[in-house]
């Protein structure tokens, strides 16, 4: 039988140093590829070297030793931490459950702290940010009535805001803090609703007063108005019967006057006045009218 074991030789070796080839070739690229990392805009890396920092890295490719370096990256951009239950008690003693948000950020030239003294964005916000806004929020909100709490929201929300930032020290800058709700108990919320209801109409009822009250001014205007215009008329009336009087008066005076300087013209005005007739009876003794004849 021919002898096959000196051609079946050089193929397994043939063979063996391809699969040999290939997976180093595999392995080649694996750590050619694990070389190159891109960081993104909004963010910053911090490199270690065998878990020690060696430095941070800028946005765009980057490259690093393959299997002794590793890139953290950590996120710069603004983001908003949501708190739902931040239980207080206002001043006057009022439990209220708050919802608020707070927008915050990393400050790119602090990565290399943010990791090393807090392990990352994680770490900041639970030991910073997360204590200071629950105790600053029940202490700035237990300086406030329920009421004011409510009605001046805007300068609670400025104070909370104020006192949260100076609380907060580290490597992370509070943006803005916004408090979105403030929940009373059912009871005390239906107290507040009935007490706004009966300002309401008190409101009304002092609308209402003010409004007739200057409505009566209006009809005392208009009756002293009709009274000044009476009293005028009457005075206009008394002035022209006065005026009118006066020139009767001396009219009669003129006449008068005339009578005394002309004692015939009575004789002449009967005369004028005269139809020719003589009266149809006289009394004895009397003389007959007008004649004076010689």
């Amino acid at each position: 039988m021919p002898d096959n074991s000196a051609v079946e030789t050089p193929r397994k070796r043939y063979l063996s140093t391809a699969i040999v080839g290939g997976a180093i070739a595999v392995a080649a690229l694996v750590v050619f590829g694990g070389s190159f990392y891109t960081i993104d805009e909004g963010e910053r890396g911090v490199v270690l070297r065998t878990g020690a920092i060696a430095g941070t890295a800028e946005p765009g490719l980057g490259f690093k030793l393959p299997i002794i370096d590793r890139v953290v990256k950590i996120s710069v951009q603004s983001r908003a931490q949501i708190y739902d239950q931040v239980a207080a008690y206002s001043r006057d003693q009022q439990a209220a459950v708050i919802n608020m948000s707070v927008n915050y950020r990393l400050p790119a030239d602090q990565v290399e702290k943010i990791y090393a003294e807090y392990g990352g964005e994680e770490g900041v916000v639970n030991r910073l940010i997360d204590r200071r806004v629950f105790e600053q929020t029940k202490t700035v909100f237990g300086q406030f009535n329920a009421v004011t709490a409510i009605q001046e929201r805007s300068r609670l929300n400025a104070e909370t805001e104020e006192a949260i930032r100076k609380s907060v020290q580290g490597p992370v800058i509070i943006d803005s803090v916004q408090i979105e709700n403030i929940d009373f108990s059912d009871a005390y919320e239906q107290s507040i609703e009935n007490r706004m209801l009966a300002e309401v109409e008190v409101q009304k009822l002092r609308q209402n007063a003010e409004r007739e009250k200057v409505q009566a001014q209006i009809t005392v205007t208009q009756a002293n108005a009709r009274a000044d215009a009476t009293r005028a008329e009457a005075e206009a009336n008394a002035a022209a019967t006065r005026l009118a009087g006066e020139a009767e008066a001396d009219a009669i005076s003129a006449k008068g006057a005339a009578l005394r300087d002309n004692p015939s013209l009575i004789s002449l005005t009967a005369a004028e006045k005269w139809d020719g007739r003589l009266p149809s009876t006289m009394v004895p003794g009397s003389t007959v009218p007008f004649i004076g004849v010689k």
